[in-house]
C-alpha cells in the first residue's frame, strides 16, 4: 500500500506541481486547501493574485481532477484569525514588525494542517515550499536552502524540529521556478502560467496601518511624536503602527537629507529618526528561539550567517545560546535596519540551523 501525504494547496503553481510529482513518484495524494483570509470587500474585489479565494480553490480543484486524486476544502478562519492575524495587529500596536508568513508556517501548516493530515491517516505533509531536506546517516534531519536560491523559502521555515521534518516534504526544492512551470505546461495544468500572489493575503490592498485600526480599540492606538536623536520635535503622528524600522516615506517631514525611523518607543508613541547610518548596529537578541539540532545549545557561542529579513543578505555572526530561548546575535561586520518583529534566522552555508524573533538591536 502507497504511502500517503497530505498536500497543502493553494490553487499556485507551486503546490500544484509539488502535488503531481508526488503522484508520480507512487504515493497516495490528497490535496488539501485552507480556507484562512476572512472574508472582506476588498478580497472580494481582488479575486485574481490574492490566495484562498473561491477562484483558488476551483485552481487546486482542477489540478486534482487532472491528476486523479482527491481534494477537500478545510475552513481554518478561526485558528488563522486568532494566531496570525492577532498576532498581526498586536505587534503592530507594540511598534514592532511582524512576519504573518512564519507564524502561519509554525501555527497553521506546520500544526493544524498535520492534525488533520494524522485524521486521513497520512504518513506525511507536503507543500510547494522552495527548500530542501536532507537526512544523514545517523537518521537526523537538515534543513536546506532551495537550488533556486532567487525563490528559496527556507527562511519561513526556521521553526521546524526534527519530528516535522521527518513527516514534510518539500518536492520543488531542486527545482527552478521556470523548471516548476516548465513542468506544469507539459502537465496540461490550467495554472501553469498563474501569476503569484505578491502580498499578505488579509491585506490584499497593502494597507497595513488601516488593516489594524479597523481591529484594534481607539486606546490601543499609540499617537505621539516624530522626533530626532537630541529630541527635537519635527512632526505629530497617529500611531505606532504606521512605522517601522529603516522606514524612510511617510514620516511627515521635509528634509533635504533623508531620515529614517530608527526606533519605536510604544510606551512613550515617539518615533526617533537619524541619517542613514543611524541604523547601524552591533547585533541584536532574539527570544523565542528555536533550533533544529537542540544539541547546540551545549555548545554555547557558534558562528553562523544570520538574515534578519527575507530579502536582507545574510551577515556573518557569533551566536551566543543560553537555555532559555534567547540568544546574542553579534555581527562580525556591522548590521543595519534590525526590526523587533521580524524573524531572524541562522544559517551555516546552506543548511537552516534554527531562528528567533528579533527582540531589540545591541548598539555599538
Amino acid at each position: 500500500m502507497s504511502e500517503r501525504v497530505v498536500v497543502a494547496m493553494s490553487g499556485g503553481v507551486d503546490s500544484s506541481v509539488a502535488a503531481a510529482l508526488l503522484c508520480e513518484l507512487g504515493y497516495d495524494v490528497v490535496g488539501i486547501a485552507m480556507r484562512l483570509a476572512p472574508d472582506t470587500p476588498e478580497r472580494a474585489a481582488r479575486r485574481r493574485g490574492t490566495c484562498c479565494s473561491h477562484q483558488d480553490f476551483e485552481d487546486a480543484r482542477r489540478v486534482a481532477e487532472r491528476m486523479g486524486f482527491p481534494f477537500y476544502v478545510i475552513d481554518l478562519r478561526e485558528e488563522f484569525g486568532a494566531r496570525v492575524i492577532g498576532n498581526f495587529v498586536g505587534e503592530y500596536l507594540a511598534g514592532r514588525t511582524p512576519n504573518p508568513c512564519v507564524m502561519c508556517n509554525r501555527e497553521i501548516k506546520f500544526d493544524r494542517l498535520w492534525e488533520r493530515a494524522r485524521a486521513l491517516e497520512a504518513q506525511f505533509i507536503a507543500t510547494g515550499h522552495y527548500a530542501r531536506i536532507s537526512r544523514d546517516a545517523t537518521g537526523r534531519f537538515h534543513l536546506l536552502r532551495a537550488v533556486d536560491a532567487s525563490k528559496d523559502q527556507s527562511y519561513f521555515l526556521f521553526s521546524l524540529t526534527q519530528q516535522e521534518l521527518a513527516r514534510t516534504m518539500f518536492p520543488l526544492g531542486a527545482m527552478t521556478k521556470s523548471e516548476v512551470r516548465a513542468r506544469a505546461r507539459a502537465l496540461g495544468l490550467a495554472n501553469a502560467d498563474k501569476p503569484e500572489s505578491q502580498e499578505i493575503c488579509f491585506v490584499p490592498d497593502r494597507d497595513y496601518a488601516r488593516f489594524v485600526e479597523d481591529r484594534a480599540q481607539a486606546s490601543d492606538l499609540r499617537p505621539g511624536r516624530v522626533i530626532d536623536e537630541h529630541g527635537a520635535v519635527l512632526a505629530a503622528h497617529p500611531g505606532v503602527h504606521r512605522f517601522t524600522i529603516g522606514q524612510r516615506r511617510g514620516l511627515g517631514i521635509a528634509r533635504e537629507t533623508p531620515l529614517y525611523v530608527r526606533e519605536i518607543n510604544r510606551d512613550s508613541g515617539d518615533i526617533v529618526v537619524g541619517l542613514r547610518e543611524s541604523l547601524d548596529c552591533a547585533g541584536l537578541i532574539a527570544s523565542e528561539v528555536s533550533l533544529i539540532e537542540p544539541e547546540l545549545r551545549a555548545i554555547g557561542s557558534i558562528t553562523a550567517e544570520v538574515k534578519i529579513r527575507y530579502r536582507h543578505p545574510a551577515l556573518p555572526a557569533t551566536l551566543n545560546l543560553g537555555s532559555t530561548g534567547r540568544a546574542e546575535v553579534r555581527f562580525t561586520g556591522g548590521g543595519v535596519a534590525v526590526t523587533p518583529g521580524q524573524a531572524c534566522v541562522f544559517y551555516r552555508g546552506d543548511e537552516v540551523l534554527g531562528g528567533g524573533f528579533i527582540e531589540h538591536r545591541l548598539e555599538k
